[in-house]
C-alpha cells in the first residue's frame, strides 16, 4: 500500500508574490534593499577615499572601494610607482558614482592632485623622501611629476656627478627631496642629489681621515676645466691644477687627460674642514731637470721651441719641463733694444747658446746673438778712423744724429759735423729718420762701443777758400734771411752765412734793413776757427763819407779810387747748400792762377 505523503500548506505563503516571480521571505523588497545599501560604503561625488587594487594588467587597474561596483583606473596614472601590485591601497577621487552605464568612475591622478600641495609642504617640513616620475626635459633641468604636481629638478641636482646626457633620465621614477617651494606661484623644486650627499659626506669624512700627503691613489677623470681636472677618488673628489699635470707647459688639460680616464695621482695637500684635496700627476714622474744631460755646460748650443713670448724676452723649451730665457738684449748685438716679437714668435724652432746654467735653482739663460760674431771685436779693421761708409739714420737728439752702420754698430754725428757752412739748430733741418747718410769715422771708443762720425768731413773745408774771398774790408752782396734780437743772419755767396748787428743794418736813408732784402755788406771780421763772418751795411756809406771828408780837407777835387783790397763782389746770393764745393774749388783755382 502506497504510503500517502501528507503535506501541510504554509499558512503565510504569498501566492501572489510567487506568481510575480518574487522570492518568498519575511522581509519586503524595500527592507532587503535597505539592508543591502547599509552594508556598502557611503560615498559622495568629489570625495577622496582609499581603495584596494583587486586586479591589474598593463592597461588598467580595478579598484574596490567597498561600493556596489568597482572602478577602473588607467595604469598610466600610477607611472610614478612602477612597483604597484594587486592588494596595494591607493587613494582615489570619486568623479561619478554611476555614469550612464552604471559604472563607478574613479581617478587616482585627481586624488593625488587634491592632496598634493598639502603633502608637498608636509614633505618639505619633515624632510621626507618622496617618489617622482621624470616626465620630460626642460631648460636647465627636468620636469618631475610629484603627487600630481609638476616640480622642477635642476640639472645640478640630479646627481653629484656632472650629467652629460639628460635624456636617459626621462621616463624614470626616482626618489627626491623637496628643497624649495614658492607658495605664491605654486612652484616646487626637488633634488635627487640631496639624497646621496649625506651618505657621500660620511664617506668623505672616512676617506679624508685616512689620507696622507704623498699617498698615491687611483682615480677617474670626472670633469675637465680650463684651470684643472677633477678626479673621483671613490666618493670624494680631488683637483689636479693645470700646473701639476705635466712638467712641461700645458695650454689646456685636454692635452694631457680625457674624461673617464683612470690614472694614478699623488696627494699634495688636503683640508679636513673644507674637504678639499689637491692632487698631482707630474709628481709621479722624475723632474726633467734631474734627467738633463750632465755634460751640458755654458757655451754649448741647444735647440728648442719658443713656448712663451714676452716684451722682455722669450722662454725656450729645450726638453719637456726644461726651459731657458732669452732676454731681448741677447737677441741682437744692437744697442737699441726692441721687442722680442721682432725676432721670433711662439712655436718657432730655434738654436741658442747657453749663457748661464744653474741646476740647483733649475734656471737657464740663453742667447742667439752669440751665434754671430761680435761686430766690435774687429771694429778697428772694419771701420778704421778716416774710412768712409753709408749709414742709416736711427734717431735724433738736440746735439746730433744717431746712425747705424750695421746691426750692433752705432755711431753719433755731432750737429757741428753735419755742415761746414750752414748753422743747423736741429738735425731735422738736415736729414730724416730712415734716410741714408754718408759718414766718415772720426774716433773709435771700443770699450763703450761708440763711434764718432762726421758728414762734413767728406768734403774739403771750404773755409780755407772763404779765407781768401771774404777778407776784411771786402764788399759782397747778401740777403737777409732771418732777423734776431741781436741782429740778422745774412746769406752770402757760396752758401756761407754772415751776421750783422742792428746798428750795422741801418741804411743810408736812416731806415733799417728787413728780411729778404738784398744789400751790399762789408766784411768787418772773419774768424776761420769759429767759422764766423761779421758784416755791416752801414759801414759802406760811413767809410765813403769819411773818405770824402778826408779828401775835402786836402782840397782834392776827385774821390780817391777804390782800393783793390776792397773789391765789390756782385755774385748771386744762394741758400746754404752742400753743392757749392765745386764752385768754390773753381774759384780757388782761379785765385791761385791770378796770384
Amino acid at each position: 500500500m502506497t504510503e500517502e505523503v501528507k503535506t501541510s500548506p504554509i499558512a503565510d505563503f504569498d501566492w501572489d508574490a510567487y506568481e510575480k516571480g518574487e522570492t518568498a521571505g519575511e522581509k519586503s523588497r524595500e527592507e532587503l534593499t535597505k539592508t543591502y545599501d547599509e552594508s556598502l560604503n557611503t560615498v559622495k561625488d568629489k570625495d577622496v577615499i582609499e581603495g584596494t587594487i583587486i586586479a591589474l594588467n598593463k592597461r588598467e587597474a580595478v579598484v574596490n572601494i567597498g561600493y556596489k561596483s568597482d572602478g577602473i583606473i588607467p595604469v598610466s596614472e600610477f607611472r610614478y610607482n612602477p612597483d604597484i601590485k594587486v592588494g596595494d591601497v591607493v587613494e582615489v577621487f570619486i568623479e561619478n558614482q554611476e555614469d550612464k552605464k552604471g559604472q563607478l568612475i574613479l581617478s587616482h591622478r585627481k586624488a593625488r592632485a587634491s592632496r598634493s600641495w598639502e603633502r608637498v609642504n608636509q614633505a618639505l617640513e619633515n624632510d621626507e623622501i618622496i617618489k617622482g616620475y621624470i616626465k620630460c626635459r626642460t631648460k636647465g633641468g627636468m620636469i618631475v611629476d610629484v603627487f600630481g604636481i609638476e616640480a622642477f629638478l635642476p640639472g645640478s641636482q640630479i646627481d653629484v656627478k656632472p650629467i652629460r646626457d639628460y635624456d636617459i633620465f626621462v621616463g624614470k621614477t626616482m626618489e627626491f627631496k623637496v628643497v624649495k617651494i614658492n607658495q605664491e606661484f605654486k612652484n616646487v623644486v626637488v633634488s635627487h642629489k640631496a639624497l646621496i650627499e649625506a651618505e657621500l659626506e660620511q664617506q668623505k669624512r672616512e676617506i679624508i681621515s685616512k689620507l696622507e700627503k704623498g699617498q698615491v691613489l687611483e682615480g677617474t677623470v670626472k670633469n675637465i676645466t680650463t684651470y684643472g681636472v677633477f678626479i673621483d677618488l671613490g666618493g670624494v673628489d680631488g683637483l689636479i691644477h693645470i700646473t701639476d699635470l705635466s712638467w712641461g707647459r700645458v695650454n689646456h688639460p685636454e692635452e694631457v687627460v680625457t674624461l673617464d680616464q683612470k690614472l694614478n695621482v699623488v696627494i699634495l695637500d688636503f683640508d679636513n674642514e673644507k674637504k678639499r684635496i689637491a692632487l698631482g700627476l707630474k709628481q709621479l714622474q722624475p723632474h726633467p731637470w734631474d734627467a738633463l744631460n750632465p755634460d751640458l755646460k755654458v757655451g754649448d748650443k741647444v735647440k728648442g721651441k719658443v713656448v712663451v713670448m714676452a716684451d722682455y724676452g722669450a722662454f725656450i723649451e729645450i726638453a719637456p719641463g726644461v726651459e731657458g730665457l732669452i732676454h731681448v738684449s741677447e737677441m741682437s748685438w744692437s744697442q737699441h733694444l726692441r721687442s722680442a716679437q721682432d725676432f721670433m714668435k711662439a712655436g718657432d724652432e730655434i738654436e741658442a747658446v747657453i749663457l748661464t746654467l744653474d741646476r740647483e735653482d733649475r734656471k737657464m739663460s740663453l742667447g742667439i746673438k752669440q751665434l754671430k760674431e761680435d761686430p766690435w771685436e774687429n771694429i778697428e779693421t772694419k771701420y778704421p778712423v778716416g774710412s768712409k761708409h753709408t749709414a742709416k739714420v736711427r734717431n735724433f737728439t738736440n746735439f746730433g744724429v744717431f746712425v747705424e752702420l750695421e746691426e750692433g754698430v752705432d755711431g753719433l754725428i755731432h750737429i757741428s759735423d753735419l755742415s761746414w757752412t750752414k748753422k743747423i739748430k736741429h738735425p731735422t733741418e738736415f736729414t730724416q729718420i730712415g734716410a741714408d747718410i754718408d759718414v766718415q769715422v772720426l774716433e773709435i771708443d771700443k770699450d763703450n762701443r761708440r763711434l764718432s762720425l762726421g758728414h762734413k768731413q767728406l768734403e774739403e773745408n771750404p773755409w780755407d777758400v772763404f779765407e781768401t774771398i771774404f777778407t776784411v774790408g771786402s764788399i759782397h752782396e747778401g740777403t737777409i734771411i732771418e732777423m734776431l734780437d741781436k741782429g740778422a743772419v745774412i746769406a752770402l755767396p757760396y752758401g756761407v752765412e754772415g751776421f750783422a748787428t742792428p746798428k750795422h743794418l741801418v741804411k743810408e736813408d736812416g731806415s733799417h734793413a728787413k728780411v729778404d732784402e738784398k744789400l751790399n755788406f762789408k766784411v768787418i771780421e772773419f774768424n776761420k776757427d769759429s767759422k764766423r763772418i761779421i758784416l755791416s751795411h752801414s759801414r759802406i756809406f760811413e767809410d765813403e763819407a769819411k773818405a770824402e771828408r778826408a779828401e775835402s780837407k786836402k782840397s782834392a777835387p776827385k774821390r780817391a779810387p777804390r782800393k783793390e783790397s776792397e773789391p765789390v763782389v756782385s755774385t748771386p746770393v744762394e741758400k746754404t747748400t752742400l753743392g757749392d764745393i765745386e764752385a768754390l774749388a773753381a774759384l780757388k783755382e782761379k785765385l791761385s792762377g791770378n796770384a
